[in-house]
């Protein structure tokens, strides 16, 4: 299972994030009080988003024998009117450097939904936070 640690630094909000032997910092735009030293939050959520709709992409289409090229996402997020009030929709923009079949693109844009990140931010999660 995969663990990532963060610590806030006393720099406002930059924010030291540890994956693994990788490392990532986060930070808020000048304009919302940080000093703009990395993406915010929800920009890095929009990565993992994007990147993982990518690679999945990219594992389905070498099993299936498929060249496609580049596989490029590009993600933002809209509100949506509902019977319960405001929904926010992620939209996925998915372009393909070599153009797949109709019947390539319906699969394709069945297994996008598929990818890891997609199906936890689509589910009900349930976070655990406690207090050391």
């Amino acid at each position: 299972m995969a663990k990532v640690q963060l610590q806030l630094t006393s720099r406002d909000y930059l924010v030291e994030s540890k994956m693994r032997h990788h490392f990532a910092v986060v930070d808020e735009p000048v304009t919302m009080g940080g000093d703009d030293n990395g993406a915010t939050p929800v920009e890095y959520l929009y990565t993992a988003l994007g990147s993982c709709v990518a690679i999945t992409l990219r594992m389905y289409a070498q099993r299936k024998g498929w060249d496609l090229g580049k596989i490029s996402v590009d993600i933002s997020q809209k509100n949506v009117q509902t019977e319960d009030g405001v929904s926010q929709v992620f939209v996925e923009d998915i372009s393909f450097e070599k153009e797949p079949t109709d019947e390539q693109k319906k699969r394709l844009k069945e297994i996008a939904g598929k990818c890891p990140v997609a199906r936890i931010i689509k589910g009900e999660n349930i976070i655990e936070s406690n207090i050391l």
